[in-house]
C-alpha cells in the first residue's frame, strides 16, 4: 500500500496539495499566516541571514505525524494490518512490522480494548475514544480511533483507522489517589455513624423490635440518620428515628450528639412534646447552620396505643392485623433547631397484631417524583409485609428499591405489637384497684396486692417483697399526694411491675432519712427491694410511681 495514497485521503490533505498546485498569492498568503508574529526589530550587519521554517502546508500527513509527541498509528484492511506508527509510538511499546496484523504485531492495543472498537469505527466510519484504560505494564492511555478512506478505490486493502494515543499514567494514578482518599474519608465516616447507633436493640415485654441502618452509596457522603430504642419503666417504651441535614463526619457528629440527648432526656420520662422542645434547643446550641428532623413516640401496654411529637418528620405509619394502614397525620412541627414553635403531641393506635413503621427520607424519596407517593409505596409495601419484624424491615427496603448504590442513607425501625393467645397470652396478666382514700385504704391495697400475686404463683418470697413495695407505693401516695388514687399490678414473661397513680404532680424523691425521722423510708426502701423504680407526670395532671421486679428464670 502507497503511503502517499493513504496521506491524501485524510482530512485536509487534498486541499494543501491543490494549494501547493496553485501558484497564485494565496499559499503565499496562508503560508506566512502560521509564522509566529514577532515585533520587527534594528537591522543587524552582524547577524547571519536565518533560514525561514517550513510553514505547516509544505509538510507532508507523514512528516507530521512523525513530528507528533504522542504515540500515532495507522492500519488498514478488516485485520488492520500495519502501515505505519511513528517515532513516538516506537518509543513508547518498540518497533511495529508493517503490513502484519494488529493483533499478532501490536498486543498493547488488545490490551486497551481497541481492536474490537476497530471494527465499530470500520463499520460504522464513526471516530471513538476510550479514556484512561491501563495496559500490563500499568501505564494508563486514553486512545481515540478516527476512520481513513482508502486511497485506492480499486484497492482491496480497503479503508483504515488512525490510532491516536496519550499516556494519561500521572491523571490516573491521581484520580485514583483522590478516590482512595475519598473512600477512606467516607469509610471512616460510616465508622462512626455506625458505632453511634445502637450496637444492640432494646427489646421491651410488650414489642418485637427490629432496625435496619444502611448508608448511601459509594458515590454519597454518609448522612446523620439514626434511630433508637429506650425501655423507660413499667412497660413503656420510647421510639426515636431522627435525620439530621447534610453529609459527612459533621452530620454523623451532631446526630451523635442528639441521639445522646434523647436518651438523657427520655429518662426524664417526659411526654414527647417536651421532649422536642429540649431537643430543639439544643439542636441550635450544637450547630443553627445543622437542621435535623426527629418523631418520638412513647407506647404504653396499658393504654394501646402511641403517643408521639414529630420536629419536621416523615409520619409514622401502622398497619393493622388485617392489613389496614393508618398515618400518623398531626401534630407536625419544624424541624429541630429552627426555634420559636411550641411542639405538641398526637396519638395513633397500635392494638395488638399490628405493626408501626418509622423511617428516614432516604427510604421514600426519590427525583423526579413527589415524596407523597413515596410514602404511598410505602404504604402498599407495608400492607403486605408479613413476618418477623427484620422480615418486614428486609421487605419494606427491597420493595422500595433500595439497593447498595442507593443515592442516600436509609433508617428505619418496625415495632410490631404482638397478639398473644394460649399459653403466651397466660405470661401477661393486669390487676388494678381504685383507692379511695381514708384508714381503710392501705389494708385493702395489701389484701388486693397478696391474692393477685398469689393467683400468679409467683414464689413465696417473691410475693411477700412485692406486698410491701405496693404497700409502700399506696402509703406514700395517701400521705403526699391526692385523689383519685389507683394501684396496679402488671406480671410479663420477664417481671413484675407496681404502679400507683394519684392527683398530686409532685414527684418524689429518694432521701435519707435520719434516725429520728418518723417518715421519709418508703421510696428508700423500694428502692433497695425492686430491681428499679420511678416516677412521672401523668398527661391529666398527677403523677405515676412505679417499681418493678425481675423474674425468676
Amino acid at each position: 500500500m502507497n503511503f502517499t495514497r493513504w496521506s491524501a485521503r485524510l482530512p485536509g490533505t487534498q486541499r494543501r496539495a491543490a494549494a501547493r498546485d496553485d501558484h497564485s498569492s494565496v499559499p503565499a498568503a496562508r503560508a506566512e499566516s502560521v509564522q509566529p508574529r514577532t515585533e520587527p526589530t534594528p537591522p543587524d550587519d552582524t547577524a547571519e541571514p536565518s533560514e525561514p521554517g517550513p510553514s505547516l502546508d509544505s509538510l507532508s500527513a507523514r512528516e507530521i505525524l512523525g513530528r507528533l509527541p504522542a504515540p500515532v498509528a495507522l492500519l488498514h484492511g478488516p485485520d488492520h494490518r500495519v502501515t505505519y506508527v511513528n517515532d513516538a509510538y516506537t518509543a513508547a511499546f518498540g518497533p511495529r512490522p508493517c503490513g502484519v496484523p494488529a493483533a499478532e504485531a501490536m498486543p498493547e492495543l488488545s490490551e486497551l480494548g481497541l481492536l474490537p472498537l476497530m471494527d465499530q469505527v470500520l463499520r460504522s466510519g464513526t471516530p471513538r475514544t476510550v479514556k484512561s484504560r491501563k495496559t500490563l505494564t500499568g501505564s494508563s492511555y486514553t486512545a481515540s480511533c478516527t476512520p481513513v478512506a482508502a486511497g485506492d478505490p480499486e484497492s482491496a486493502d480497503g479503508a483504515g483507522v488512525l490510532v491516536y494515543v496519550t499516556d494519561v499514567t500521572d491523571h490516573a494514578e491521581a484520580a485514583e489517589r483522590l478516590r482512595a482518599s475519598e473512600r477512606r474519608h467516607r469509610d471512616t465516616a460510616v465508622t462512626l455513624q455506625r458505632s453511634l447507633l445502637p450496637q444492640e436493640l432494646e427489646q421491651p415485654d410488650d414489642l418485637r423490635i427490629a432496625a435496619t441502618y444502611q448508608p448511601g452509596g459509594t458515590d454519597a457522603a454518609v448522612g446523620g440518620d439514626w434511630y433508637d430504642v429506650i425501655t423507660l419503666g413499667a412497660g413503656r417504651t420510647a421510639l426515636v428515628i431522627g435525620d439530621v441535614m447534610g453529609r459527612g463526619v459533621r452530620a454523623a457528629a451532631v446526630m451523635g450528639q442528639l441521639r445522646t440527648a434523647v436518651r438523657a432526656y427520655a429518662r426524664l420520662d417526659l411526654p414527647p412534646h417536651e421532649v422536642l422542645q429540649l431537643l430543639d434547643v439544643l439542636a441550635a446550641e450544637i450547630d443553627a447552620s445543622q437542621i435535623a428532623t426527629c418523631a418520638y413516640a412513647v407506647h404504653d401496654p396499658n393504654e394501646g396505643h402511641l403517643v408521639y411529637a414529630s420536629a419536621g418528620h416523615l409520619p409514622i405509619l401502622v398497619c393493622d392485623e388485617d392489613g389496614t394502614v393508618h398515618r400518623a397525620e398531626e401534630p407536625t412541627g419544624p424541624p429541630l433547631g429552627t426555634g420559636g414553635w411550641v411542639h405538641t403531641s398526637g396519638t395513633i393506635a397500635l392494638p395488638p397484631g399490628s405493626t408501626a413503621v418509622l423511617y428516614t427520607d432516604g427510604l421514600v424519596e426519590r427525583r423526579r417524583e413527589d415524596i407523597d407517593e413515596g410514602v404511598a409505596s410505602l404504604e402498599r409495601a407495608l400492607s403486605g409485609a408479613k413476618g418477623s419484624p427484620q422480615v418486614v424491615c428486609d421487605r419494606l427496603i427491597r420493595s422500595l428499591g433500595v439497593t447498595a448504590e442507593h443515592d442516600d442513607d436509609v433508617a428505619v425501625l418496625v415495632v410490631q405489637h404482638p397478639a398473644r393467645t394460649g399459653a403466651s397470652a397466660e405470661l401477661f396478666h393486669n390487676a388494678s384497684l381504685e383507692l379511695l382514700g381514708g384508714i381503710e385504704a392501705a389494708p385493702r391495697a395489701r389484701a388486693f396486692a397478696t391474692g393477685v400475686l398469689a393467683s400468679w404463683r409467683f414464689p413465696m418470697e417473691l410475693c411477700d417483697l412485692g406486698v410491701l413495695a405496693a404497700s409502700e407505693l399506696v402509703a406514700n401516695s395517701l400521705q403526699h399526694g391526692t385523689p383519685p388514687m389507683r394501684l396496679g399490678l402488671r406480671r410479663t414473661d420477664r417481671r413484675l411491675i407496681i404502679e400507683v397513680t394519684d392527683g398530686d404532680d409532685h414527684l418524689p424523691r429518694r432521701r435519707r432519712a435520719e434516725p429520728a425521722d418518723e417518715a421519709g423510708r418508703g421510696i428508700s426502701i423500694v428502692a433497695t427491694i425492686a430491681s428499679s423504680w420511678g416516677s412521672r407526670r401523668t398527661p391529666g395532671g398527677g403523677k405515676a410511681v412505679w417499681c418493678e421486679f425481675s423474674l425468676p428464670g
